[in-house]
């Protein structure tokens, strides 16, 4: 070996020597993906102090994943599933969300140099379109009225089946279908579910979530209901026509394939109003940067009965940067510039 060749073979051992690792305990990563919360490493629990009197209430703030919702849990999982089938392989991928799927899928898709296509709801917040197109994904805003009848406002999943489906493309689309996937569930059944458990030291009584796809409720639901049958799962319905992104009415949309009502014992409706007056509270009085959901979420808490409760523990999906859009009206009509 010549005098520059084990300066160079050197050289690249003190590198590989100096490389850091991944290390927990000091919150450092080799790799984003790393970020995606668990048992190990869970998104916090804060209390509710201001718009919850009288409860033991707290918002499970799913916005600090590293692509900022949920669904970070959920995009993983539908990954590796698919990946542990062979259903990735050498396909390009097509999922109808409401934004946040979307996003965590087409982060994900970009590390591992894989084509994502997403249909998406039309008037969704200008900043969720932004962020699925600087990650790289085809973004197609889709109508409602592209859906049959009787599911008027299932137009961008019956856009992503007819893309994977359609005989021109035989072969080249995979659809996770968070829907259907039971891999949905099973993220929320060994993650969040585990972390509500472990963070409240078994001592949740009530646990509230939205209907949207119905991976949450249903995963975790199932979880905390095998620890003791007698925790009280709520699950928050928006009304029809609402502007609530990411939640579902189910009289208005089809039931998702992998929500199971054995484990829910109350729906509460909530309306966009008290949704988004209620996103104000938490921004102004608790100072939660929250989505839309967390707002109906936080809303159907703060009518629960203080005396049979117990200590609650509330889903809130994603953080509200991405919807300063929609938010503005709240400020505009205080005078102040949005």
């Amino acid at each position: 070996m010549g005098v520059a060749s084990f300066i160079t073979e050197m050289t690249r051992g003190r590198t590989r020597a100096a490389r850091l690792g991944t290390d927990t305990r000091r919150r450092r990563y080799d790799d984003v993906r790393e970020l995606i919360a668990s048992p190990r490493d869970p998104t916090p629990l804060v209390r509710l102090n201001h718009v919850a009197p009288g409860l033991d209430a707290y918002l499970k703030l799913e916005g600090m994943n590293p692509f900022g919702s949920v669904k970070d849990r959920t995009a993983r999982y539908l990954l590796e599933g698919m990946r542990e089938r062979g259903e990735l392989d050498g396909r390009e991928l097509v999922e109808a969300t409401s934004g946040n799927t979307g996003i965590a899928l087409a982060a994900l898709a970009a590390l591992e140099g894989i084509r994502l296509t997403v249909t998406i709801p039309s008037g969704v917040p200008r900043e969720k379109l932004v962020l699925l197109k600087l990650l790289g994904a085809t973004v197609m805003p889709t109508p409602d009225d592209l859906c049959p009848v009787d599911n008027p406002r299932d137009g961008a999943i019956a856009l992503a089946r007819a893309i994977a489906d359609s005989p021109a493309h035989r072969g080249r689309y995979a659809m996770p279908n968070q829907y259907a996937n039971p891999d949905n569930v099973r993220a929320h059944y060994e993650t969040t579910g585990p972390e509500i458990w472990q963070q409240t030291e078994g001592r949740v009584r009530t646990f509230v979530a939205g209907y949207g796809t119905c991976g949450t409720i249903t995963g975790v639901a199932r979880f905390l209901k095998e620890r003791d049958p007698s925790i009280r799962v709520v699950a928050v319905e928006p009304q029809r026509g609402h502007r609530l992104p990411g939640l579902k009415n189910l009289e208005e949309a089809k039931p998702p394939e992998i929500l199971d009502r054995s484990v829910i014992d109350d729906v509460v409706r909530v309306e966009d109003g008290p949704a988004y007056a209620m996103v104000r509270r938490l921004f102004r009085e608790e100072a939660l940067m929250v989505g839309p959901s967390t707002g109906a979420i936080a809303h159907a808490i703060s009518g629960l009965d203080p005396e049979s409760a117990g200590l609650v523990v509330g889903i809130s999906p994603d953080s509200g940067l991405k919807y300063a859009s929609y938010y503005a009206s709240l400020v505009e009509d205080e005078g102040g510039t949005a």
